[in-house]
């Protein structure tokens, strides 16, 4: 079966990569063409990003939630190469510099000030991560709002607030906790993903999920799902379920590690 979409323009939103292995998120108007994290080299970049119909030498941007490889990884090559400056806060920047001897082009930003970039307004807010300054995002477009919410270990009062009525979500589903426990994954790494400064779990996800729909809620990925502590089709049936006792109709889709998800348009 041929996966590649041929679309003329991609105004819309497409997770290209989503997981311990790479993120790297699309964000695009007719304006403005965003990429949310780097965590995959510039030419897988490229590649899918042409598979949504979209030229990489289009890209404006790009917006770091926080340092880590498997979300900074694409930035030497993107910002030097295709020259794309890097959207980071300050303690994300410094440690950009230093984990990949390399100085972006940076735009600097505050957590917790709302900026602008082309078409998009931004809110960077915190969220609990073993990083200095991680953030996510939520981006209001000309038409339409998204919530970017991943790797986080739990969901505080300011997480649930930043990603109220959002027409869209990409919430982080990453693990089962009974398979976390059961794999033979070592103690400090159970630790961390369970803690409160690791990532969601499946309960966790639907939890905020519930917290967080409204009938005009269009559109929930499931993120960074977990290759050993996790199934798409355990965080969909959990997921699925808190959606059912809500309001809302929205569709619920996997944000997927090794494969360009399906996109959502504009």
């Amino acid at each position: 079966m041929d996966r590649r979409y041929t679309y003329p323009l991609m105004n819309g939103f497409c997770p290209l990569a989503s997981g311990s292995k790479g993120n790297a998120l699309f964000l695009g108007t007719e304006k403005t063409r965003i990429l949310i994290d780097a965590g995959i080299s510039a030419s897988q970049v490229a590649k899918k990003l042409e598979e949504i119909g979209v030229s990489l030498n289009t890209i404006q941007g790009v917006l770091i939630t926080h340092e880590h490889t498997d979300h900074i990884k694409g930035i030497p090559q993107l910002a030097e190469k295709w020259n794309i400056p890097v959207l980071a806060n300050a303690e994300t920047a410094k440690s950009i510099v230093s984990i990949l001897n390399c100085r972006p082009r940076f735009k600097i930003f505050t957590t917790g000030e709302p900026f602008s970039f082309g078409d998009f307004e931004v809110m960077p807010f915190s969220v609990p991560h073993d990083t200095p300054d991680p953030v996510a995002f939520r981006i209001r477009g000309p038409k339409k709002t998204i919530g970017v919410c991943a790797d986080l270990g739990y969901a505080t009062s300011l997480v649930k607030k930043m990603l109220e009525r959002c027409d869209y979500l990409y919430l982080e589903a990453n693990h089962q906790p009974s398979m976390v426990h059961a794999s033979a994954r070592p103690p400090v790494y159970k630790e961390r993903v369970l803690g409160r400064q690791g990532h969601l779990s499946n309960e966790a996800c639907a939890e905020l999920l519930k917290s967080l729909a409204h009938e005009g809620l269009l559109h929930v990925y499931l993120a960074h799902l977990s290759s050993e502590c996790n199934s798409e089709e355990l965080a969909l049936k959990i997921a699925g379920a808190a959606l059912s006792e809500t309001v809302a109709k929205a569709n619920l889709t996997i944000a997927y590690q090794d494969r360009v998800s399906a996109p959502i348009f504009f």
